[in-house]
């Protein structure tokens, strides 16, 4: 997909891939049984051998919407090897994501969008487990329409990593992308770690 010259043209296609993308998820969710636990845990274990945050890092994670691969088993491993984790904390409108410390068993504050988040003191991420809805081989995201990732990576200082997390079946040949699009730094999958092909 050729990059859309103007902003109604990326959003209109940025729409029309969230569908494809949403459409996809259900898809694949009838047809494997929709286990995202064991895909998450799946994906815990290439992150924890093939892509582990540095040691002692911060690491933000995220609580599974339905029909998002769970990264609680990833969360947990974290925590257990040390790793202080927060979860996000949905702003207003046009806002940053702030981050929450999150304990196993703590608990939990519905948020809008049907996330939730914990109560603890606020810190700021260095590793990054970043949702998204579709994604590409250029590490290129599609997230939910919000904004609230592209707004909070920007701000974060040089040096923190992002780790897009999903299906790998959420793959698309190309992920349509404007001038303030992020890329991700990886991505993992149940499959596997993807990094950025070199050409």
């Amino acid at each position: 997909m050729a990059a859309p010259h103007n902003i109604p043209d990326l959003m209109a296609a940025k729409r029309a891939a969230r569908e494809r993308a949403r459409l996809l998820r259900r898809d694949l969710a009838a047809r494997d049984g929709g286990d995202p636990t064991a895909a998450g845990a799946a994906l815990a274990a290439y992150v924890l051998r093939d892509c582990p945050p540095p040691p002692g890092a911060v690491v933000s994670g995220v609580w599974p919407l339905d029909g998002e691969i769970d990264l609680r088993p990833l969360m947990q491993a974290l925590h257990a090897r040390g790793h202080p984790i927060v979860l996000p904390v949905t702003p207003p409108k046009g806002e940053p994501l702030t981050f929450r410390c999150w304990r196993p068993g703590d608990a939990l504050v519905r948020e809008p969008f049907g996330t939730f988040r914990p109560t603890g003191e606020e810190l700021q991420p260095a590793f990054l487990l970043v949702p998204l809805l579709a994604f590409d081989r250029r590490l290129n995201r599609l997230g939910y329409g919000g904004g609230y990732y592209d707004r909070t990576l920007v701000r974060l200082p040089a040096g923190h990593f992002r780790l897009g997390c999903c299906f790998a079946a959420q793959e698309m040949d190309s992920v349509p992308v404007g001038p303030h699009d992020m890329a991700l730094d990886a991505i993992a999958t149940e499959r596997g770690i993807i990094r950025r092909e070199e050409n």
